[in-house]
């Protein structure tokens, strides 16, 4: 893929639609591109999460553990779909295993090449933090919709 394919990429993803293109330029362009082969894994769950990745091609099964064991997740992520954006803010651990259906390609981001975009342009900072309020009062609404199941 060529950059501007990149930039194209890096446009569809909710948490950077609204950037403009000398800030997607700068993600797409210090991004590095990854294959993972069918059946291989991209990452696993508890690891330490110091990037996120951008689905390009291909899809991934997202996996979690359970006492039973593995359970899949109802999420099959496919092109433009970003996995672990937390790691791009903070240190955490992953939630789940993500492993390739098929051969595919990601774009991985490293949470410094996150906080230099931050750094160089201090409106997306405000950008990110409306995503992270607005996905945790839609947690917080998904939440209170099961309260009914735990009483």
């Amino acid at each position: 893929m060529s950059l501007k394919d990149d930039i194209r990429l890096f446009s569809q993803v909710p948490l950077f639609r609204e950037l403009n293109e000398d800030q997607l330029r700068l993600l797409a362009f210090g991004a590095e591109r990854r294959g993972v082969a069918a059946g291989q894994e991209l990452f696993r769950e508890a690891s330490p999460a110091e990037s996120a990745f951008i689905v390009s091609k291909g899809a991934f099964e997202l996996v979690v553990s359970t006492r039973e064991g593995a359970t899949r997740l109802d999420t099959v992520a496919t092109p433009g779909t970003l996995l672990s954006e937390l790691a791009l803010v903070t240190m955490v651990e992953r939630k789940y295993t993500a492993i390739a259906l098929e051969d595919s390609e990601v774009l991985r981001i490293t949470r410094s090449l996150f906080h230099r975009l931050l750094e160089e342009y201090p409106r997306v900072g405000q950008l990110v933090e409306s995503r992270i309020r607005d996905n945790i009062v839609a947690l917080a609404s998904a939440a209170a919709g099961m309260q009914g199941r735990f009483s």
